[in-house]
């Protein structure tokens, strides 16, 4: 009879210091568990804006190229033209490019401009679209920010030129060659991609 009362008083809770062990262990099983959560989260958005800017200069490249396939240049019109002036800004290449092409954001024939300016150091690039034959104050939109260049070559007797200006050549290049580098994770990315203007050979 004794032995059954002394097996009901024997407690079966923690003590103390089990309790703080358990509660140590839990901690540092947390910490590591938010470190890896931070890290992970801290990589997928930067791999997010990596996507984002290269995404934003593919469509870039992708737009310009198809106004330039659409650029017009006719000898008879004073007001259909070309250029390209080189240009660099910090030693980065920073083109100013100029012509006349058929949009599809407006009827009829558009005078376009792409070019870059700097700020803080930091080169934007930005495009105009105004009628060519009248004088208009059009504000530059932003088409990419932080870049690292902005070149633009035609295709001159099977070399790539810097520059070109129709006025002077009177004709427009067979090819024209689009780069955009932009900075993806520390490093240097340019994308690149060929025009063939369709119209443009003066009559």
């Amino acid at each position: 009879m004794s032995l059954s009362l002394n097996s009901r008083k024997i407690s079966h809770g923690f003590t103390l210091i089990e309790i703080l062990i358990a509660t140590a262990i839990l901690a540092i099983i947390l910490a590591a568990l938010y470190s890896t959560f931070f890290l992970s989260y801290r990589a997928i958005e930067g791999m997010d804006e990596s996507m984002t800017k290269l995404q934003e200069t593919r469509k870039a490249i992708d737009i310009l190229r198809r106004e330039l396939d659409s650029a017009y240049y006719n000898g008879q019109e004073e007001k259909t033209f070309l250029q390209i002036l080189d240009r660099d800004v910090y030693g980065k290449p920073a083109v100013q490019l100029m012509f006349t092409t058929f949009s599809t954001l407006k009827p009829g024939l558009s005078k376009i401009s792409y070019y870059i300016e700097e700020h803080d150091k930091k080169l934007t690039l930005l495009k105009k679209l105004e009628s060519p034959f009248r004088d208009e104050e059009t504000e530059g939109v932003d088409i990419i920010e932080d870049m690292e260049g902005f070149a633009i070559e035609a295709k001159y007797n099977d070399q790539w030129v810097k520059t070109w200006d129709t006025e002077i050549n009177k004709n427009m290049p067979d090819e024209i060659k689009i780069s955009m580098a932009v900075m993806v994770k520390g490093q240097k990315v340019t994308l690149s991609d060929i025009s063939r203007p369709r119209y443009g050979r003066s009559l």
